[in-house]
């Protein structure tokens, strides 16, 4: 008898294509998210990084459906998550899970940590024993007495401990993917580190994906296996850790890498000047031209496409 055997997945656990995601404004429209492209694979950290309004958080969330995008194409596990029916959404839901950047605000005040973190598997329906066991588990898991915490509320917890608990809850409902905004920027640097932990520990122990999307390049680095630098809105370059940091092809990669204080190693190249141009009324062609130290008149008549400048390595540049 010939003994069959099961090939691994080959297609990526989420793919986005040509995101799209407006806001309206007095007078029309901004576009706070503009034709973003990018796949992470089952286990894989991909870390979205870029300064503060460049449309990260936007993007993390448009991902999710919170809300959905207006354009381009969110696909998970293979299925196009905009041609799900309502059922078929909701019973996706618990696979695709968020941290968000403030754990007290995350966190409903009035209810108890037991009845928060398994609020999600008292939706899906689950008898009140198994909750309570599962309920245990998880907060064992990410660093929490049960019987010390079970009965409190947020108020009672430290930024730490609240994210903690955000993490916890994430984690009962058995996600794929967890998309974390800036899940250690409120939080004291002592208790990043320990957060940031804990969640390598859940993707190691779960298999997670992860979609970290941050501002500081240092915990990026640290985190992700791939990497992708935005501004304005579009991402400007992208490709494995290593490559992006180690040989940066974009200059504001360059920009931001020299921006980090390092006193062993040389700048990565010059510093960010002047203020980031408004969503509402962007630059013509590249939308860092009127930053860049390398723009030329082609920068302002034509939008460079992400183009292959090593292996797995994609920058938007003219001049990459």
């Amino acid at each position: 008898m010939t003994e069959l055997t099961t090939e691994p997945p080959t297609e990526p656990l989420l793919s986005v294509r040509d995101l799209v995601k407006r806001f309206p404004v007095r007078g029309g429209t901004v576009d706070a998210v503009s034709a973003v492209s990018f796949t992470i694979d089952r286990g894989q950290t991909l870390g979205l990084v870029g300064e503060s309004g460049c449309g990260k958080s936007t993007t993390g969330r448009a991902v999710l459906r919170l809300p959905p995008p207006d354009a381009g194409e969110v696909r998970f596990d293979g299925r196009d998550l905009a041609t799900l029916d309502r059922a078929a959404l909701r019973a996706t839901r618990g696979r695709l899970q968020m941290i968000f950047q403030d754990p007290r605000s995350a966190l409903n005040p009035r209810r108890r940590v037991r009845d928060i973190v398994g609020e999600g598997l008292a939706i899906a329906g689950l008898p009140k024993d198994e909750i309570a066991t599962r309920v245990d588990a998880a907060l064992t898991e990410v660093g929490l007495d049960p019987a010390q915490v079970g009965n409190r509320r947020p108020a009672e917890f430290s930024g730490g401990q609240c994210q903690r608990i955000a993490i916890a809850r994430a984690m009962i409902v058995g996600p794929d993917l967890l998309v974390c905004d800036e899940p250690v920027a409120s939080l004291d640097v002592s208790v990043q580190a320990q957060v940031l932990n804990l969640l390598e520990d859940m993707k190691a122990g779960h298999g997670l994906a992860m979609l970290f999307i941050s501002h500081d390049l240092a915990v990026v680095h640290n985190v992700s296996d791939r990497i992708a630098v935005m501004y304005l809105g579009r991402i400007v370059e992208t490709g494995d850790a290593a490559s992006v940091f180690g040989s940066p092809a974009h200059p504001y990669t360059r920009a931001l890498l020299a921006a980090v204080p390092d006193p062993e190693a040389p700048p990565a190249g010059p510093a960010l000047t002047g203020e980031v141009p408004s969503p509402m009324n962007p630059p013509s062609g590249c939308r860092f031209r009127t930053r860049c130290p390398l723009a030329e008149p082609v920068c302002a008549q034509r939008t460079p496409a992400l183009r292959e400048v090593g292996a797995d390595h994609a920058a938007a540049c003219h001049f990459a």
